[in-house]
């Protein structure tokens, strides 16, 4: 069946070029040849994450770099190399700690994370602010656990009106186009380092 799609496509393909002028065909045929080098020439970074769009909701990710409290959290996700896990369909959770929440950790950490021998690490520390689902602060009061990306879980705590996620505040929540952001006030560490 694959085969045969192949056949019919090549055969349109080819009956549109030959339908065409010449001027047309040689822009088609630039077109492809600009494309197949654009291809070779672009960087190793390439996804969801990496194509412009100005007319959509804002993702998680969106959010987060145009954020100037979450600059180190952008440096993290960019080196541990999760931008496109952040912009997939989702529904997503994230709890994204500020500059601040970082500036907690012991001198060096962070430092220390973002070394490219290090990504494995970091990757698995950022994906235990990940949770699937699009729960707003007040739905998530129902939850004792959540089960985070990282295969490992948080607990919630609901104190007064507060809503604690790992041990870190809620301090903000903004809706995304493929879920939410839950601003926290601290770096939410797992149990399980070792990865």
């Amino acid at each position: 069946m694959k085969a045969i799609l192949q056949t019919l496509f090549l055969l349109f393909a080819g009956l549109i070029i030959s339908g065409c002028g010449e001027n047309q065909k040689a822009n088609i045929e630039t077109d492809l040849s600009n494309s197949e080098e654009s291809t070779i020439n672009s960087s190793e970074r390439q996804g969801q994450a990496f194509i412009k769009d100005d007319e959509s909701e804002p993702t998680v990710l969106d959010i987060a770099i145009n954020s100037e409290n979450h600059t180190t959290l952008v440096a993290a996700v960019q080196a541990a190399e999760l931008e496109n896990v952040l912009v997939n369909a989702g529904p997503l959770m994230v709890f994204a700690p500020t500059n601040a929440a970082f500036e907690k950790l012991p001198d060096g950490t962070v430092e220390e994370l973002l070394k490219p021998e290090n990504k494995e690490k970091l990757a698995f520390i950022l994906k235990h602010h990940v949770t699937p689902g699009n729960y707003d602060k007040e739905f998530l009061k129902k939850f004792k656990k959540l089960g985070q990306a990282s295969d490992e879980s948080i607990t919630v705590e609901v104190k007064g009106d507060d809503v604690y996620v790992g041990g870190a505040k809620i301090i903000a929540s903004i809706p995304a186009g493929n879920g939410i952001v839950h601003v926290v006030d601290q770096v939410i560490l797992p149990e399980n380092q070792t990865n």
